[in-house]
């Protein structure tokens, strides 16, 4: 093969990688005069070959309704109501993925996000399920492209539970089902509403996710760990996304489910002394699940301040075609070397760089 056919083999398998939905924004039908709030999630609507390769659509069983009274779960060191460590494998275009049972039903394969505010299920996934889903309640999707899509509806299941059929989560949150999830893809978990009020450790290096009790072991500013940072943990006012803020007081949404690395608009990149330097070689084409279009490239890395915690040399995407208000995007790409962990009573982030293995 030359070097030209190798080069566009190479550019071609990033833009695989990066075709990633991005952004989806949810709102209730004003005619049934429902407040507005806002997730985000991203996943492939046209997966790779790769991808596919390493998704099987589960064998669905459906297990007996879990009662309220049994959805306590018990965590491997026997803490009552905190549930046990869950595994997570990273899959190319997809994200951390974890085993999922919604209302004793499943295995259901989920991305864990936590950019997006709210649990979305795939209509396959909620009909295995029996999920009771609002038919006067119906749900819009849009993206960082602004393109606006009702195709989704407010649902309400009895409990979740993560690696195990019996790993119950504490909380539930806003539960959407969507018909513009990938076909290999069940669903979208977002720990920030679904272990709610405990907090959460996700831990690239060990692939694990590890919930704990911030009412007995909480994070406190000033508590830094070596090399990284305890900051505040920012929201939209409106969902429990997290967001932390950079130096300049521009504020970036930390976001498992987003390939990206440090996701700007050209406006954003300019606020932060980014340049668009030669590009790199990941580049391609973003797709949302309100279907619209955002084109991303790779340029040089950038370096931004998060707190006391300096980002050096993070991947860095230049993304045109995004609605003016899109948030800065802190994805997996640039999160990859940290473990990250969530106290949502504290309202506290702590960034804990991760020493390679």
């Amino acid at each position: 093969m030359g070097q030209g056919s190798k080069k566009k083999a190479r550019l071609g398998a990033a833009a695989s990688a990066l075709l990633i939905a991005l952004a989806v924004f949810a709102w209730a039908d004003s005619r049934k005069a429902e407040s507005a709030h806002a997730f985000l999630f991203k996943g492939e609507t046209n997966p790779d070959s790769t991808a596919s390769e390493q998704f099987n659509n589960p064998k669905l069983s459906r297990r007996p309704a879990t009662t309220d009274s049994a959805q306590t779960a018990t965590g491997r060191d026997g803490a009552r109501g905190v549930p046990a460590l869950v595994r997570f494998r990273e899959v190319s275009g997809r994200g951390l993925i974890v085993k999922v049972w919604i209302d004793g039903a499943g295995p259901f394969d989920f991305a864990v996000d936590t950019g997006a505010g709210s649990t979305i299920l795939s209509t396959r996934a909620a009909q295995a399920a029996r999920v009771s889903v609002s038919n006067d309640r119906t749900v819009g999707l849009s993206g960082l492209s602004g393109t606006r899509r009702s195709s989704a509806r407010a649902a309400s299941v009895r409990s979740i539970a993560v690696g195990s059929s019996n790993n119950y989560l504490p909380g539930r949150g806003s539960i959407i089902v969507a018909d513009t999830l990938p076909p290999d893809l069940d669903g979208v978990l977002d720990p920030s509403e679904t272990f709610y009020p405990l907090g959460y450790v996700i831990d690239f290096r060990a692939g694990v996710i590890r919930a704990f009790e911030p009412r007995t072991a909480p994070l406190r500013l000033g508590e830094a760990p070596p090399g990284g940072d305890t900051v505040a943990w920012l929201t939209d006012g409106a969902t429990r996304r997290p967001f932390v803020s950079l130096e300049g007081g521009r504020r970036a949404l930390i976001d498992t489910g987003s390939g990206l690395g440090l996701g700007l608009t050209p406006e954003a990149a300019r606020s932060l002394g980014v340049i668009g330097g030669r590009r790199q070689q990941r580049e391609g084409g973003l797709r949302d699940l309100g279907r619209g279009q955002v084109e991303a490239r790779r340029i040089e890395p950038a370096t931004v301040r998060v707190g006391a915690l300096v980002l050096r040399r993070v991947p860095t995407d230049l993304l045109a075609g995004a609605a003016a208000d899109a948030p800065i995007i802190l994805g997996r790409d640039a999160l990859r070397p940290f473990e990250l962990t969530f106290d949502p009573l504290n309202r506290l982030i702590r960034l804990a760089p991760r020493p390679r293995s």
